[in-house]
Parts: C-alpha cells; sequence; structure tokens
C-alpha cells in the first residue's frame, strides 16, 4: 500500500491510514500477486524485488464490490442529511467499484444515534464501519486510548469508556480520519455542504509550529467555514483543535470593515483607507522621529516586517519599536505533539526582521515599556488571532489613553474602544501572500490567498506603499 501510494497508484481502502499502523480489517484493498492462489490485502502485503501486483483485474474489482456490500449491509445510507457527504468513502467507492444491487434482505441492525463523545465530537455509531482508526489515532498519537470497539458480531461499535469523554486538544482529528460519517464536528456539523467550499492551503497561525493546514471558505459570500490539516513534515497529518479555531475571525462579523481617523474636535469619523492614510501620514510629519514608536504583534508575515521596518526604521529614523505580546504567555509550554506555548505564528521572523534592521531582536513583551516611552505618534500592529491574547481588551484601552494611536487591524474590538481614534484595516493570514517562519525556523508559505472578506481592507505591505509615496509629497 505504502509503495503504491508513493507511486500514485490508487488502492481502494478505508482502515489503512498512512499516519496510523497498519490493522488489516476492513478486507478492501484487496489485490492479487502474481503466481499466488488469493487474493491479499495491500496494507499488510510486504513490497518485495521482482512482485508483480495487479489492482485492475476483473476478480480484484469484483472482490472490492463484495467487500464493499459487506460495509454497506447495516449502513443506514444517511447520505442527504450526513455532514460527510461529499467528502464520505462509501459514496466515492460505491461508484468507483459498487452500482450493483444490493441482494440483502433482512432489516438493518439499528445502533446509537448522535452520541456526545466530546467537547467537539458527535458520534453516530450506525454509520460506522468498525475500521479502527479512531481507536489507533487514541492509541498511538494522543495517548489518550479514550476509544475501543465493544460487543461483538454486527453489534460492535466504537465508543468511548463508560463515565468518560474525549478532552484533549486533537478531537477533529478523529472527524478527518474518519472514513465515513461516524465521527462530525459540532463547530461544522451542519454549516455548509462540502462541495459548496472552496479551499486554499496556507500556514496555520495559532502557534510557533506553524502547521500546514488547509482553509476552507465561500469566496462568493466572504465567509470561512473550517480549517483542516495539509499534510507536511511540519505537522504530518494532523493539526491541534485550537489551530482549527482561527478562521473565526477571519469572518464579516469580527471583522473592521473601515478605516477610522480623527475629526480634529476630539471625535472620530469613518474614512476611507487613503484618508486614513493621510491623516496618519500628517501626524507622522508633525514630530521627530525619536516621538515615533512601533507596537509589532508576531502574528504578521516576514514580507511585512520587512516593509513596516524600511520605511519606519530606515528612512525615517525611527528607533523605538516594541513587540506586542501576551504577558500571560509561557513560551516554553508544549503539548508533547505539536500545540506550543508560543501563540505567534511569526516570533522567529519579527526577531530575524529587527536584527536585519540593527534593533534588539530578544523575545519580550514591550507593551508596558511602550506606555512608558513618552511617544507622540504610536502605530500598533494588533494581534491578529484574539482568543490567544486574554490581555488584549485592557491594552487596547491603555492605548487608547496615549496622545495619538494608530491601530492596524482585523478585529472590530479595536473599533468599540471609544478612545482610538485612527484605524486601518488588515486582510487576516488567509487573504494575503507572505512568509511565516515556526520555532526552528522552517519558512511557511501563504501562496494562494482567497478575497478579503472586507473590500477595504490591505496587507501591511500595501498600508506602508502607500504611507511612503503620502509621505513622500506631503
Amino acid at each position: 500500500m505504502e509503495a503504491a501510494h508513493k507511486h500514485n497508484v490508487y488502492i481502494p481502502h478505508f482502515c489503512w491510514h498512512p499516519g496510523l499502523s497498519i490493522a488489516g480489517v476492513c478486507r478492501f484493498c484487496l489485490v492479487k500477486v502474481d503466481n499466488r492462489p488469493k487474493l491479499e490485502i495491500a496494507c499488510n502485503l510486504q513490497a518485495t524485488p521482482g512482485m508483480k501486483v495487479s489492482t485492475l483485474l476483473p476478480e480484484v474489482k469484483e472482490a472490492h464490490k463484495w467487500a464493499l456490500e459487506f460495509h454497506l449491509v447495516n449502513h443506514p445510507l444517511d447520505c442527504p442529511i450526513c455532514d460527510q457527504a461529499g467528502e464520505c468513502k462509501l459514496q466515492d467507492f460505491y461508484m468507483e467499484v459498487g452500482k450493483y444491487k444490493s441482494e440483502m434482505d433482512r432489516p438493518k441492525v439499528l445502533k446509537p444515534k448522535a452520541l456526545d463523545v466530546g467537547s467537539d465530537l458527535v458520534l453516530d455509531t450506525e454509520r460506522c464501519i468498525l475500521c479502527d482508526r479512531c481507536v489507533r489515532f487514541e492509541q498511538e498519537v494522543t495517548k489518550t486510548g479514550a476509544l475501543g470497539i465493544f460487543n461483538r458480531g454486527d453489534r460492535a461499535v466504537v465508543g468511548t469508556y463508560p463515565d468518560k469523554k474525549i478532552e484533549h486538544n486533537y478531537q477533529d482529528n478523529l472527524v478527518d480520519i474518519c472514513p465515513v460519517g461516524a465521527f462530525t464536528s459540532r463547530d461544522f456539523r451542519f454549516k455548509q455542504r462540502v462541495w459548496f467550499l472552496k479551499d486554499q492551503p496556507a500556514v496555520c497561525p495559532g502557534c510557533s509550529t506553524g502547521c500546514h493546514v488547509k482553509v476552507y471558505g465561500k469566496p462568493q459570500v466572504r465567509t470561512y467555514f473550517r480549517v483542516k490539516p495539509r499534510e507536511s513534515e511540519v505537522n504530518g497529518h494532523w493539526m491541534c483543535d485550537v489551530g482549527r479555531k482561527t478562521y473565526k475571525h477571519l469572518n464579516q462579523d469580527q471583522r473592521l470593515r473601515f478605516a477610522v481617523a480623527d475629526t480634529g474636535t476630539g471625535g472620530r469619523a469613518r474614512v476611507s483607507v487613503p484618508e486614513a492614510i493621510s491623516s496618519l501620514a500628517v501626524q507622522l510629519r508633525g514630530v521627530a522621529a525619536s516621538d515615533i514608536a512601533l507596537l509589532v504583534s508576531p502574528q504578521y508575515t516576514c514580507e511585512e516586517y520587512d516593509a513596516l521596518f524600511d520605511f519606519f526604521v530606515k528612512k525615517l529614523g525611527v528607533s523605538k519599536v516594541f513587540q506586542w505580546r501576551e504577558p500571560t504567555e509561557k513560551l516554553e509550554a508544549f503539548d508533547g505533539l505539536l500545540y506550543r506555548g508560543d501563540h505567534n505564528p511569526n516570533t522567529f521572523g519579527l526577531s530575524e526582521a529587527l536584527s536585519k534592521v540593527g534593533l534588539p531582536k530578544d523575545v519580550k513583551n514591550g507593551f508596558d515599556d511602550l506606555a512608558r516611552s513618552g511617544a507622540k505618534v504610536v502605530v500598533a500592529l494588533a494581534p491578529e488571532i484574539e482568543f490567544q491574547f486574554p490581555s488584549l481588551p485592557a491594552q487596547l484601552q491603555r492605548l487608547s489613553e496615549l496622545a495619538f494611536v494608530s491601530v492596524w487591524t482585523t478585529s472590530s474590538s479595536a473599533y468599540n474602544v471609544k478612545g482610538l481614534r485612527h484605524l486601518v484595516p488588515l486582510k487576516g493570514f488567509a487573504e494575503k501572500k507572505g512568509t511565516f517562519r515556526n520555532y526552528q525556523g522552517k519558512a511557511g508559505e501563504l501562496t494562494k490567498p482567497f478575497p478579503a472578506a472586507v473590500d477595504e481592507a490591505k496587507d501591511v505591505v500595501e498600508v506602508v506603499t502607500a504611507l511612503a509615496e503620502v509621505w513622500a509629497r506631503a
């Protein structure tokens, strides 16, 4: 199976998964080996030099058809209401090797449905084909052993142990690896049919591991629905549940949809982004470089940092640059699998960019230092993943007490702080191109962005480029 997988030769299967051990329980990956009397399962068949294996012979296809019928004997055929429709291997294989009239005439065995087995998991045991992937994941990956197969024969079911639920930070991987719709996610359940969604590759901004992911959305209505792992050497086949929440702030109900500028009479007004940039340029022209400060979150791309520092540090001569970090973060924390205590995707990239322009690159929360710096104009790149920043509301309020602060952000939370009178809407991580560098310095590329959910949103490079042009003309 692995040899075929590497050479893009597809063999139908249910229980085999490249990230798990071999179980050989679905009996679906049957192939014919020359000079051997019986068909054999590909997942547990050792490839040897000179071996000739056939995957498309009539007897192989007939075996697949019969194996599929056994898997469907007690399956409830919930396709019209099942969230897995469109991503279900039973559906795919029926269209590929099935299309038969069932010969079973006995009533199907009924099993429990919609079981609460985790904080984000719903289990429908009627749909389960007992492929054992979920049980192996719990044993081998998270090593929590929360699932087992109980009873025997056609009464066998997957389930949790009595009075226990799945509580770890990797629950939704069970949804990903389930080849049918037995495990579904509460967060995504009944939200959208998958064939209406578009997916684009991205890098998870939830922590410094930098998992490779796919973001799923509907560009035509500018709405995002989920994040799933993309196989890579960084994260293998998995990602944590925290990272799966990083799509929510991209939706319009949480976005800053317009720019805001000071009216000059102590109030603020909605303006276009070019008008806000012009207003900021006037402020920058009116003060010395020593009175300007930058407050920068480690959640932006390397390219954005380079553009920001090239203009403010190299061109304007600004030397007051502070990192905007969560005071309660524990950088050395690690769950042993993927999730790290540094809840920023580009701490490494920010340190590297600071070093390039001759500034201290030490990882330090400089928020309090900024507040004491006496800067008359502050440009602040706000944290994008706000749920990782519990101190953010208090910090935004404190920023509003400074002389002049321009907050560049994706979020409407800054707009809710009345004292903040200059705001610029930014694109989210799934809406721009660029590079994150994870805790090891490995580059993760954002290459195929979605259209921005907010018309006026810009990335930092675009804002700085426009600001430099206005400043030069002023």
